[in-house]
């Protein structure tokens, strides 16, 4: 870990744009929390892999489609071997967010993907950290956390808006608290 800020790497890809504007949310609250955070698409074929090899953490963000990451992500996974023979990621900070049209959509097969690879890199994962939110007569859908995961962030956007619109604004405070949780866990790891 470095001694300063830490660095904080994003590793997304987008489809339709809900994902990249969570990955942006997942930024600003890394950023509020200390952190100099670098985006990557995963689908760019100039991936800054030195900046990966840097980072003190790795934020991967994906589309949940059919059930599981993007085929783009899932191609960056597979063009991670290097890093993985190496294990140049070892002992990284990790952590997940993705997004679907449906309620469920599968979305735990997703980060439950995502923590899979993180482990096989050597990387330690950290979990949303939140309790679920709208699941009561009292709660609603402005609530933190409300789709209710706890592996990662999870979101919800209609599949007929764009990102300007979708996924609503508790999804995207969602998301600035997983990059400040990630944030906070990599600053105590290296004090």
């Amino acid at each position: 870990m470095s001694d300063t800020k830490p660095t904080i790497a994003i590793l997304y890809h987008s489809g339709y744009g809900h994902t990249e504007a969570l990955a942006n949310s997942v930024a600003k609250g890394a950023q509020d929390a200390g952190a100099t955070v670098t985006m990557i698409k995963a689908d760019d074929e100039a991936k800054d892999w030195e900046a990966l090899a840097s980072a003190d953490a790795i934020i991967f963000g994906s589309p949940t489609y059919m059930g599981s990451v993007s085929a783009q992500f899932k191609t960056m996974m597979d063009e991670s071997s290097k890093v993985w023979m190496e294990q140049g990621w070892k002992d990284k900070l990790a952590a997940g967010f993705t997004v679907s049209a449906s309620w469920s959509g599968d979305k735990l097969n997703t980060l439950m993907q995502m923590s899979v690879f993180a482990a096989q890199h050597g990387m330690l994962w950290v979990g949303l950290g939140e309790m679920p939110g709208n699941n009561s007569s009292q709660s609603s859908a402005d609530d933190i956390n409300r789709v209710g995961s706890y592996l990662g962030m999870m979101a919800q956007a209609n599949a007929d808006q764009g990102a300007d619109v979708v996924p609503p604004s508790s999804d995207h405070r969602t998301a600035e608290i997983l990059g400040a949780r990630v944030t906070k866990t990599a600053q105590r790891l290296a004090a």
